[in-house]
């Protein structure tokens, strides 16, 4: 098996590509080392990837054409300027083996090497880590796609440049060239919160800066919701299409920037995003399970659990979940009723994009499935 679909070098119809697209290898101390050999022979400390790019630029010292360089502890590719010669990607040059030859008509990118099998951990140390779940795997019609020692590689002689593997890769860290990764999306982030920002602004009162400091507080001892949204921005400091932004103390998510990569699910301390369809669904931004007159007290937008929209469904699309109400996306169809009636406007709707045609396209899904 390739690894990246790696061909023989010294080809004018093959370019360098390096296998990493992360932060997270120890580019942080690399500027201590002379060599990257020397960072990876230092070892890696907690929190960094043990397999990824170390950013010391061993590969563009070795490169005659000055076709790679070093930018903030990342190594850019200019395609026009290399030759294939494969100096980079010989052996004894990259610690790591990150640096394939690939071929330059390709469109399709899977820039990661973690051979690391703990998902969660791989989130946790690196956004654009690959977390070896195999959709791209089982989505790809050419068998292009195999997971190798925990990470996807691309079989570049079976690659035919579809969107298959962009569109069900769930971390959504696969480049692809040729299309709008951000609109060749299934899912996207929701947050369960549509808090006034009072929680935000007490926790900025008191000099907490962070969602996981503020987690640690009794927040009915400071009047505060026991489910609302932080507002530190846990969530908006892993997100790496800036799809998820705190807007008046509150995050909230850009259903067109995001790619439903999950990330800033993990990131929520308090759990409250959520991966929904992007089918211009309606969901409850609440999920207190506070008591009504406590939820009236400390939020002036939360459920206040008066059921309205509960009995007015026509579809019976909307049940009760403790003292909060959950609308069923397999049975709502879109009537708008629970929006008129509900007194709070907690209801929110996602809009459906124009071009989910794209997805249904690249996996052959016909309408209505």
């Amino acid at each position: 098996m390739k690894t990246n679909g790696s061909p023989a070098a010294g080809d004018n119809n093959l370019v360098a590509f390096v296998a990493c697209a992360g932060f997270s290898a120890g580019k942080a101390r690399a500027s201590e080392f002379e060599s990257c050999k020397d960072l990876v022979e230092a070892g890696s400390k907690r929190g960094e990837c043990k397999s990824g790019c170390c950013g010391v630029g061993d590969c563009v010292k070795v490169c005659k054409q000055g076709a790679m360089r070093l930018e903030y502890g990342k190594i850019i590719i200019d395609p026009e300027k290399c030759d294939g010669c494969g100096d980079c990607a010989a052996e004894g040059v990259c610690p790591r083996h990150l640096i394939h030859m690939i071929p330059k008509d390709a469109t399709n990118f899977i820039p990661c090497s973690s051979t690391e099998e703990d998902d969660e951990l791989v989130r946790k140390t690196c956004g654009y880590g690959c977390i070896a779940c195999g959709e791209c795997e089982r989505a790809c019609p050419e068998g292009a796609v195999s997971i190798v020692d925990n990470h996807a590689v691309i079989d570049y002689d079976k690659c035919v440049g579809c969107v298959a593997c962009m569109v069900k890769c769930r971390k959504k860290i696969i480049v692809d060239t040729l299309h709008d990764l951000t609109a060749l999306k299934s899912n996207v982030a929701f947050v369960k919160c549509s808090g006034d920002g009072r929680a935000a602004n007490k926790y900025k009162e008191m000099g907490i800066q962070t969602c996981q400091e503020a987690a640690k507080l009794d927040p009915k001892a400071l009047g505060l919701c026991s489910a609302g949204c932080l507002g530190q921005g846990a969530c908006t400091a892993v997100c790496r299409y800036d799809a998820i932004k705190v807007v008046d103390g509150v995050a909230k998510v850009d259903p067109d920037k995001c790619v439903g990569c999950k990330d800033c699910t993990y990131a929520c301390p308090k759990h409250l995003i959520t991966i929904v369809p992007y089918k211009g669904m309606k969901m409850v931004a609440c999920s207190s399970e506070d008591d009504c007159e406590t939820k009236a007290q400390v939020c002036s937008t939360g459920c206040l659990f008066c059921k309205d929209c509960k009995s007015n469904c026509p579809n019976l699309a909307i049940y009760e979940d403790g003292t909060h109400t959950v609308i069923d996306p397999a049975i709502c169809e879109d009537c708008h009723v629970c929006q008129y009636v509900c007194p709070r406007d907690v209801i929110k709707q996602q809009e459906v994009p124009e071009y989910i045609f794209l997805q249904r396209e690249a996996l052959g899904i016909e309408e209505g499935e």
